[in-house]
């Protein structure tokens, strides 16, 4: 049995991981301020679990949460390109120097490793596709900045310190539990909401941007996977499903699966945004076995039914 730490545990992709984890038997603790976490997601779970509440910043809640565990799943961070434009330093501090914190502990309480949650936005705009983990970063936003910032300390603790890590670059995940209230909402809780609604699908920019959509259930696999491959430490892979998908398709998909002919309103682009996103997922299938189960369409009809629970 596994003892493991969960950071942002109560939040989307979180609240999945903690799930399977507890669904194969191990010891799950979760850390989480609840600033974008939600109670309700741990509502299964909460009587087999451990929670700490407490902020990333804070190292004595940090120091608390690693204390113990062998294995650290850090998916707590502050999310939004939007967000970390309106506020780059709340998103440097908790993400940047929130992971500082956390490896810093994780090192000091002999975790043996840590899994770390970055992103695609490390990329930037760069033209070529897909983007292969190998390829220069260029990050557009604070967000992103603080994402690499994240991969990078984690890389140097591998090769410094006797403790594992490995950094996941997620790729657009969707799917249950995304909150589409939030100013900084994804795409696909926006339209999901919006087509259950009634309501126009609101685009930023003329809708042929294109993402590498991501079921929350691959990137769940992804990092059962990347706490157990042996050969997986001190590397960063990309995790997505490895195709494009544009925004005017994401409508098209959602009018075929509602039979409603939803309307499409568009608005300027926003700063910070990237055009074009398409992983290569090579690295993550040579050397963690990972394969993603979940087509775009599958994964956005399972999310639609959860978010029709929601209006």
């Amino acid at each position: 049995m596994t003892r493991v730490l969960v950071t942002g545990g109560a939040g989307f992709i979180g609240s999945h991981l903690v799930d399977a984890l507890v669904a194969r038997g191990d010891t799950v603790r979760v850390l989480d301020n609840f600033s974008t976490g939600r109670r309700e997601n741990l509502v299964a779970v909460q009587d087999q679990i451990e929670l700490v509440e407490g902020d990333l910043r804070d190292p004595d809640a940090v120091a608390q949460a690693v204390n113990g565990v062998d294995l650290v799943f850090h998916q707590g961070a502050l999310p939004s390109v939007p967000r970390s434009v309106a506020d780059p330093l709340t998103s440097h501090e908790v993400n940047s120097t929130g992971t500082l914190r956390l490896l810093l502990a994780a090192r000091d309480a002999g975790v043996r490793r840590v899994v770390v949650a970055s992103s695609s936005s490390v990329y930037g705009d760069t033209p070529t596709l897909p983007k292969v983990e190998m390829m220069a970063t260029s990050p557009r936003s604070p967000y992103a900045i603080s994402k690499l910032a994240s991969e990078q300390y984690a890389g140097s603790f591998a090769q410094l310190f006797d403790l594992e890590t490995v950094a996941l670059r997620y790729f657009n995940v969707f799917g249950p539990r995304q909150d589409p209230y939030s100013s900084y909402a994804g795409v696909i809780p926006r339209f999901c909401l919006a087509a259950w609604r009634g309501a126009p699908c609101l685009i930023y920019g003329d809708g042929q941007q294109s993402r590498d959509f991501t079921f929350v259930a691959d990137v769940v696999q992804a990092n059962l996977l990347a706490a157990a491959a042996p050969e997986a430490s001190g590397h960063t892979f990309n995790i997505a499903y490895g195709a494009q998908t544009t925004l005017l398709d994401v409508v098209a998909i959602l009018r075929e699966l509602t039979g409603q002919a939803l309307e499409v309103r568009h608005e300027a682009p926003r700063a910070g945004d990237v055009r074009h996103s398409l992983a290569a997922i090579g690295k993550a299938q040579e050397l963690l076995g990972y394969q993603p189960q979940v087509r775009f369409a599958e994964g956005l009809e399972r999310t639609l039914g959860w978010y029709q629970h929601q209006v």
